[in-house]
């Protein structure tokens, strides 16, 4: 007998354990002759990550449609992997050193620091795999990949290479973004804009001498400008003062009529005494602050775009730490000759951190006359994630990816639609990055990764080859086919050199998102001829956040169409859609961080509740295009829904409903059974159809639908009386069919419960017997049954009853209580279902007679189901005067609340002020009341009917 109640603490560690030991999931398990290939490449987590809410929605996904293509018998992959995650592992690994009160990165040195992450990951990373196999993931995890492993590292080596040759990769000086912490450049992703209430500074740069100009100080009605006064300097406005000293000019719009006569002109630089230009650039907006701008390009993505255009000189005033360097910067001295207070000026700045720098400069313009004022302004400021300081923009030589060349085909391959986006949507905004794409900084000054593989002679000239060797023959040959100094300084050594005497590495290495830009055919061998890479790939299905389109999804696309050719040479897509979920927010909408306290562990809501209540859960919430609220009680009702399913199984156990392998849908002949083998063909269409389309949603709530109402609550409370009754050929059918339905109902919820529905498919086999084969690989149903009449005559039972027990439940009627049925206007066939159903009719509603009428008695409360109206007295059931009166409180109150509602929400302050998620929350419970009013209208209407 089946345990009364479902613990998934005993149940979950066992099934996982039968999968593993049966290698169940491994490539091509339950595959059936001729059947296509299904590849999923799961987005490889960090190697230092822990599951949190947006893993257990992505792989919860995946593994849905996984295990589906699997039970069709389709030669399923799904490819687990991790990434090595550089700059968050060398952070692990660095903290870890200074605890333990071990040498530094610095003091140990490159070789031996690396070797003691890889002492780390052997340890303790990695941690995220066993969490996502207690989610359930079916990964073929034998195949388990990572980022950093000997075969992914030569694919790296390939491209980089490949693309150098190509002309594809190359370095340049840029403006990256900087952590000053970290002391590398960071990826967009790994940037975060944090808000600050800061200071907008007015500065007053002097104009040349003998320049000036008329600044309108009046205007008219019009906005005309009606009194002017002579100005010989500009304000321009800053939140970071401190750049103030790397400034090369100054831009105003040139339709600003402004300063139309002093384009062309110089100001003279405060504090740095060097003239630089103003110039017309169509980036200042005459409308925001003073119109004029100052130019730092080096230190400011938008001055660097205005700068080239404009031809600006780039002067950077600060160090990799963010201290200011000028005293001994050659491009910040050159044209200039300091006096002797400017140059002690500049030695109480030189070294100084940017925010003391920053305070200090404040000091000096205001006692020079050159602060004209500031304004308190919150704004945005970047910051790194991982370091947690204000990145900087810094002017920097980095190696880039030519990825404008590269995008091309990746969106030709979207717009010609070989490549899809779920929703669809999502094309805008792939469309958006993609047409507007910068080069790609594929550098970083980190030492764990994939160091590039640049040598560079004693001249600086770079050789790009895949090892040392390769690299030092390239050498050799360049520099002895060339006169020059270094041909004879190289044949001096060619004897006997040591290592790294003629070459010496790049110390860079590169970003973490290059390899895993090629994950889709890196994780199968290539640049290998492997068998697994001519069978899995192209892949079929990505399934990702919104967030990393641009910065994985859009790379794949990238290196997979430039890498991989069909036979016949032509690109080949890595993937044909792409599916994109959405974020996993709190119970009120907002979105989880450890600042606000409101970030929800899925671990602990797998030991509370169980994997399958949380799968389901994510499932059922995941809308096409919208946010998943995630509140832990509707876990629990989820899990209540598992646990519904476990005390139906058991209680057709306890009803003799056990496994007949020779019953045959078509044969049965109760109607009841009919309608149950209708239905489930229904639902097996309706969930097959919305998982093959994204639509995870509808498949969950279509098997909720049908497991908690058709088969729960109304199936097995009809089949009662059958399992009651002497009819042993009736009792012998119900039973066969019950145990059928439960094993379809297993197959079609195993993708989203896998744990619960494998513990109740062995068990469910019969006494002392054993399944053929495990749940995850049985065959997916294919619903052939359906008998229209069967399914019409159940369902009019059903919405009479239901409809019955809405009355009584809105009249507030008491449970026990019961009444007559009257009901008119009824044709033949009604007629037949009344006496047919009679007495389940009575047994679930409560209806203690039926009778047939020509028109409705007084005073009762009308259903109308079909073409007949049933009536359901009520005058001898309620005092109708009072619960006329608590109707009417009730949509009293009801009232109140809306009234509360519409005005806080016709506030126009509150609306644009509040939190998005507030007024959100507020539009929701607005509609609810709503809802609620009408159901109480209905019930006054009723009752006002019956009096």
């Amino acid at each position: 007998m089946l345990e009364k109640t479902y613990d998934s603490t005993t149940v979950e560690p066992k099934i996982a354990k039968a999968w593993e030991e049966a290698d169940a999931f491994r490539a091509g398990a339950n595959a059936k002759p001729g059947e296509d290939t299904f590849t999923i490449v799961i987005p490889p987590p960090n190697v230092t990550g822990s599951l949190h809410m947006g893993h257990a929605l992505n792989n919860t996904l995946q593994d849905i449609m996984i295990r589906f293509e699997r039970m069709r018998g389709k030669d399923v992959l799904w490819q687990p992997g991790m990434d090595h995650a550089g700059i968050a592992t060398q952070m692990v690994v660095e903290r870890k050193l200074m605890e333990q009160q071990l040498p530094s990165r610095r003091e140990m040195g490159r070789e031996a620091f690396v070797e003691k992450v890889w002492e780390w990951k052997s340890e303790s990373g990695g941690l995220i795999f066993n969490q996502l196999r207690r989610l359930g993931a079916s990964c073929d995890w034998s195949r388990e990949r990572f980022t950093m492993d000997e075969g992914l590292s030569e694919a790296v080596l390939e491209v980089f290479v490949t693309l150098y040759k190509q002309g594809l990769i190359y370095k340049d000086k840029r403006l990256v973004n900087w952590d000053p912490k970290l002391l590398t450049a960071i990826s967009d992703l790994e940037v975060e804009q944090v808000e600050v209430s800061g200071n907008l500074w007015y500065l007053r740069y002097p104009l040349e001498e003998g320049v000036t100009y008329e600044h309108p100080i009046a205007f008219d009605e019009e906005g005309k400008p009606t009194e002017f006064e002579t100005r010989d300097y500009l304000v321009v406005a800053t939140t970071r003062p401190e750049t103030m000293l790397g400034d090369t000019g100054v831009a105003v719009h040139p339709d600003d009529t402004r300063y139309a006569s002093i384009v062309g002109k110089h100001v003279v630089l405060p504090i740095v005494g060097r003239k630089i230009p103003i110039v017309a650039d169509e980036y200042p907006d005459p409308t925001a602050g003073t119109g004029a701008v100052k130019m730092t390009p080096a230190h400011d993505f938008n001055d660097f775009e205005v700068g080239k255009r404009t031809g600006l000189r780039m002067v950077s005033v600060l160090n990799i730490d963010a201290t200011v360097t000028i005293t001994d910067n050659d491009d910040f001295l050159e044209g200039l000759t300091p006096t002797r207070e400017q140059q002690e000026v500049w030695e109480t700045l030189q070294g100084q951190d940017r925010f003391h720098a920053r305070k200090r400069i404040v000091e000096i313009l205001e006692a020079e006359g050159l602060l004209e004022k500031i304004e308190p302004h919150k704004h945005m400021v970047p910051h790194g994630d991982r370091g947690g300081v204000p990145i900087e923009p810094r002017l920097t030589e980095q190696w880039y990816v030519d990825a404008k060349t590269l995008a091309k085909p990746a969106i030709e391959s979207v717009r010609e639609g070989r490549t899809k986006f779920v929703p669809k949507n999502w094309d805008k905004t792939y469309y958006e990055w993609m047409e507007n794409i910068q080069p790609w900084c594929v550098s970083r000054q980190l030492w764990w990764g994939h160091q590039i593989p640049a040598w560079y002679g004693p001249d600086g000239q770079v050789f790009v080859e895949k090892t040392e060797e390769e690299a030092l023959d390239a050498a050799v040959q360049h520099y002895l086919a060339h006169e020059g100094p270094w041909k004879a300084w190289v044949q001096e050594r060619l004897e006997n050199f040591a290592p790294g005497e003629i070459l010496t590495r790049d110390e860079d290495v590169l970003d973490t998102w290059f390899s895993s830009a090629l994950w889709p055919f890196s994780t199968l061998g290539w640049p290998g001829d492997t068998p697994e890479l001519a069978r899995y790939y192209p892949t079929d299905v990505l399934v990702t956040g919104f967030d990393i389109i641009f910065f994985w999804v859009a790379r794949m696309m990238m290196m997979g169409l430039h890498f991989m050719k069909d036979e016949d040479g032509k690109p080949v897509e890595p993937f044909h859609t792409v599916y994109v979920h959405a974020l996993v927010r709190d119970k009120n909408g907002q979105k989880m961080s450890k600042s606000k306290g409101n970030v929800i562990d899925p671990l602990e809501l797998i030991d509370e509740y169980g994997a399958d209540a949380l799968r389901f859960t994510l499932a059922i919430m995941a809308a096409q295009g919208r946010d998943v609220k995630l509140d832990p009680a509707r876990i629990a009702g989820y899990r209540n829904f598992g646990t519904k399913l476990w005390n139906a199984t058991r209680f057709a156990e306890m009803n003799g409903v056990a496994n007949d392998p020779h019953f045959l849908p078509e044969t049965t002949t109760l109607t009841i059974n009919r309608w149950i083998l209708t239905e489930l063909a229904r639902t097996e269409r309706e969930v097959t159809e919305s998982i093959a389309t994204f639509r995870f949603n509808d498949a969950a709530g279509a098997l909720y639908r049908f497991v908690w109402n058709s088969f729960c609550d109304w199936y097995l409370e009809l089949l009662k009386p059958v399992f009651a009754s002497d009819d042993a050929a009736a009792k012998a059918e119900a039973q066969a069919c019950a145990a059928y339905v439960l094993d379809e109902t297993y197959k079609l919820l195993h993708p989203f419960m896998p744990f619960m529905t494998e513990e109740l498919w062995a068990h469910t086999a019969g006494e002392g017997k054993a399944r053929d084969m495990l749940l995850c690989h049985a065959d997916w149903p294919t619903p052939t049954f359906a008998d229209d009449s069967a399914a019409a005559d159940i369902n009019w039972l059903i919405d009479l009853v239901t409809g019955i027990r809405s009355v009584r439940a809105e009249m507030n009627v008491p449970p026990a209580a019961v009444a007559p049925l009257v009901v008119v206007g009824s044709n033949g066939v009604t007629r037949e279902r009344l006496a047919r159903h009679e007495a389940s009719i009575k047994r679930l509603a409560r209806v203690e007679s039926i009778a047939l009428a020509g028109e409705a008695p007084k005073g009762a409360a009308q259903i109308v189901v079909g073409e007949a109206t049933a009536c359901l007295p009520l005058g001898s059931l309620i005092d109708l005067s009072a619960e006329k009166a608590r109707l009417e409180k009730a949509i009293g109150k009801v009232d109140q609340e809306k009234s509360r509602i519409a005005s806080k929400l016709a506030n126009e302050k509150f609306v644009a002020n509040a939190n998005p998620e507030v007024v959100a929350a507020e539009r929701e419970r607005f509609a609810e009341l709503e809802v609620q009013r009408a159901s109480l209208e209905t019930a006054l209407k009723r009752v006002a009917e019956a009096g």
